[in-house]
């Protein structure tokens, strides 16, 4: 781990490994210090934000360095069930680079459990792992100009749903109903990260 400052209330904690940062950012996140008031994962990184008032660099540092990591292959917290109606324009060929067919696809993405990493892209969206390892594939060569909210995709080792329409360049399973972004929801963001996310398909 590589802790960095990050302005004058935040930290940035590097790691080698999306996995290093998921096991770090459970801990963390279970054993939260007086005085920090948000932690951020990312693919390789994790931001804590601290209120200086109530605790100071020096302490949010030793925080990080002496919490041992939590390494489980269950996300904690609640699990958030997602129907999916998988009619992506990519499903077949998905199955078919996968040869897992499109029924295979369907229950290899329905079949356990998925991990929220962290978010981005757009508000509400989350990159979604440890889901079946058959279904890697890359993202689309040429990116489509418009995917619709609701839209489920593939792309290397991560899942998602689009949470509004916008440009993307995932490959397309399935579609949900379900809102991932809400401003007048509180939180507004269906998906955070740490959380469990099953797809059922109807």
């Amino acid at each position: 781990m590589r802790i960095l400052r990050n302005g004058d209330s935040a930290v940035l904690a590097e790691f080698d490994s999306l996995d290093d940062v998921l096991a770090h950012f459970r801990a963390l996140d279970a054993n939260r210090i007086h005085g920090v008031v948000d932690l951020v994962p990312a693919a390789r990184t994790l931001l804590v934000r601290f209120d200086t008032r109530t605790t100071h660099a020096d302490t949010v540092r030793r925080w990080l360095v002496e919490t041992q990591p939590m390494r489980t292959d269950t996300a904690p917290g609640t699990e958030v069930v997602i129907g999916v109606r998988y009619d992506g324009p990519d499903l077949e060929e998905v199955g078919e680079r996968t040869g897992l067919g499109v029924s295979g696809v369907i229950a290899a993405h329905t079949g356990r459990a998925w991990t929220v990493a962290f978010g981005g892209f757009a508000p509400g969206f989350a990159y979604l792992t440890g889901g079946d390892s058959r279904l890697q594939v890359p993202r689309r060569d040429s990116p489509r100009t418009s995917v619709p909210a609701g839209a489920v995709g593939l792309a290397g080792e991560f899942s998602g749903i689009y949470p509004r329409s916008s440009p993307g360049g995932w490959q397309l399973i399935g579609t949900t109903e379900q809102v991932l972004w809400q401003p007048d929801r509180t939180p507004p963001a269906l998906l955070h990260p740490g959380a469990a996310v099953r797809f059922e398909s109807y």
